[in-house]
Formats: C-alpha cells, structure tokens, sequence
C-alpha cells in the first residue's frame, strides 16, 4: 500500500510539472502518505474480514454464531459428564428407601448429582440411579467404576454408594470447527435421521464430546450402525453409548421403519518404532528438531485415530521431516488397510530413536 501511494504521488506529480518527481526517503510528503496508507490497509482489512465472515470457511466466534442461526443451528454450552450410581443398603429394609433427587456422591473434590429421585424396593438391597457432574466441562470424564465412592449426602439404611459406570460425555463449550462442520451438515439434519449424513448430524448434535462419527447400513434393509469416537479419540464407554442411543430413539429423529445399534468401533492395532536422522548443517536446531519430531509423532497418532482409515507409515514419514529430519527409517507400522468399520489404536508407546548428524 505505501509502495503503491508514493508510486502514484510520483506519477501524478511527474506528469503535471513535467519532470521527473522522486519523493526522497525523508519526505515530509513520503511520511504523510506513509500515514494515510496505515489507515487505508487497516480499513482494506476491516473489509476483507467482513466479507470472509459470511463464509463458513472463514467465520469464527460471534459471526459464525450468526451463520449457524440461519440454518436453525446453534452452538452447544457445556454439558456435564454423566454415570450411573449405585446405593447400597447396609441390610434389606422391611420398607421402601428413597432416594433423594441431588443426592450427591464424590471422588476428591468432583461431585456428582442424581437426576431423579429413586427407591430400593422392599426386599431389595439396591438401586441404580442416574447422575450428572456439578460442573460442567471435562473434568467429570473418566472416573473409573467405583472410584465415586464417598457419599456426600448420608440416607438412612444406605451403606455405600458407587458408579457402575465410567464417567462420560462432559463437554466444554462448543468449539468454532465442531460447530461449522455442524453447520454444514445442518441440510441433512432437516429431516429425520434417515440419510447417512443425518445420522451424522444429529450424532455429533447430541454432544460436543464425539467427535468422529460412522454411519453404514450394509446389511439389511432399515438396519443402521452407528460407530463413534469421543472428541479426543478415546473410545466411548457404555454411558455415552447408551446416551447416544436413547437420543437417536427420538421418534422425530429415527425413522420408523430404522434399527439403529450404536457401538465403539472395533480397533486394528499397530506399534511405533523409527529412527531418525538430522542434517550436520543443521546441528544449530538439533534440539528444536529433536522436539519438532516428537510433536510430529504425536500429530501422527491423532491423524491416525480416524474410524475407516488405513494405518500409513508415509504419513509419519511426512511428518517427521516437514519437523526437519533429513531421513526416516520406519520399523514399524507398516501399511495395513483398515475397513470402514474399524479404527486403528497404539499398542504401547510410540519408540522413537534418534540417529545423530549425517553429512547432507
């Protein structure tokens, strides 16, 4: 902008005093166009970032929520992790125990609430009741079966108090790549789940916990699978699979005539194990070479945790030189096709050598 403002002051100036017009380094007039054109680029961008935001690819915070309005879409808050809670009387009672709607269980200093209020029936000695985090967020995932065992709220005639189920499906504030692909997805949504891509809309509509999402119906007719995988790749327990399908059930979102079954899908497993080598010329950024790589290893093992995809070494080769090695040498994984119905997972830790300096 200010090459061009001068290149133009200097060719008007030239042509109305019909001589050569070069406006010197120190110019008064150079610094005021030097000014002029700051503002001039800055109002360009104002314009440029105004246009892009009425395109999903580019939108973002408060414009893409405006986008996601008209399409009847909007950004999920976030939701609290979910489990099962199981009280325990001391002895059968000879009368029904109720147990309280909020009746809070804990592990440290996470709590989690009943949903609704629940009874062991006489002669019984237990009941299951359904709970949900006091915050919301993830830091009520993956408590472990039995480890929301202190009972913050003591009943009368009950014992003890565990979740039979890991926790799951908290969530934070939905992020602006999971809500424009939401967003772009939202046509198919319209009607009910029939499409392969409405399964997947309402899918990921009902948590921003998922995030890679399957639909196929490769045997018979009106039979549906749904495979899924959490946000971060890890493999959904029973809560969340149970939720999800109890959300799909929704006589406005099933179509009757459907069967739908959802489950984690089945994992390939593959092993980690390479050496690498980096350029003597570049023995200056050994170091932030050595820590490129391994970030690159570490992009390379989320790349891979995607439902259908092949288990491919030339994607870690890739990786680990745009890091900056000079060579790779792969031990493993080799290639190994994966169906559309699977999901590759790590076994172990990945091991990853470094070879030294090479002559480039």
């Amino acid at each position: 902008m200010r090459s061009e403002m001068v290149a133009d002051f200097e060719a008007f100036a030239t042509e109305a005093a019909v001589v050569s017009v070069t406006l010197p380094r120190i110019s008064e007039r150079r610094m005021e166009l030097y000014a002029a054109a700051t503002q001039i680029y800055q109002a360009m961008q104002y314009v440029d970032r105004a246009g892009k935001q009425s395109l999903l690819k580019y939108s973002y915070a408060e414009f893409l929520d405006n986008l996601g309005a008209l399409k009847g879409v909007a950004r999920e808050e976030p939701r609290a992790a979910t489990t099962t809670l199981r009280f325990t009387l001391s002895a059968v009672s000879p009368i029904a125990v109720g147990i309280p709607l909020n009746t809070r269980a804990s592990a440290g200093q996470i709590f989690f609430r009943t949903t609704e209020y629940a009874e062991v029936p006489i002669g019984e000695m237990t009941v299951d009741v359904p709970a949900e985090c006091t915050i919301t967020g993830t830091d009520g995932n993956g408590f472990a079966v039995g480890e929301l065992s202190n009972l913050a709220d003591p009943i009368p005639r009950v014992e003890s108090v565990s979740n039979i189920t890991e926790s799951a499906g908290g969530a934070e504030r939905e992020s602006d790549e999971s809500y424009a692909e939401r967003i772009y997805l939202a046509p198919s949504g319209y009607s009910t789940a029939g499409p392969e891509a409405g399964y997947i809309f309402h899918a990921k509509k009902y948590s921003t916990a998922i995030g890679d999402v399957v639909a196929t119906s490769d045997q018979a007719a009106g039979e549906v699978d749904i495979l899924f995988l959490m946000a971060d790749g890890a493999t959904p327990g029973e809560e969340m699979i149970h939720g999800l399908q109890d959300y799909l059930r929704d006589g406005n979102i099933r179509p009757m005539t459907d069967l739908v079954t959802i489950s984690a899908p089945e994992e390939v497993t593959y092993t980690v194990e390479l050496t690498y080598y980096i350029n003597r010329s570049a023995s200056a950024q050994a170091v932030a070479i050595q820590a490129a790589v391994k970030v690159a290893v570490q992009d390379y093992l989320i790349w891979q945790r995607t439902i259908g995809r092949d288990i491919n070494p030339s994607k870690l080769t890739n990786l680990v030189m745009s890091a900056g090695a000079k060579r790779v040498e792969i031990i493993s994984p080799t290639f190994t096709a994966v169906e559309r119905t699977e999901v590759s997972a790590i076994l172990g830790e990945a091991t990853v050598n470094y070879g030294g300096l090479e002559d480039d």
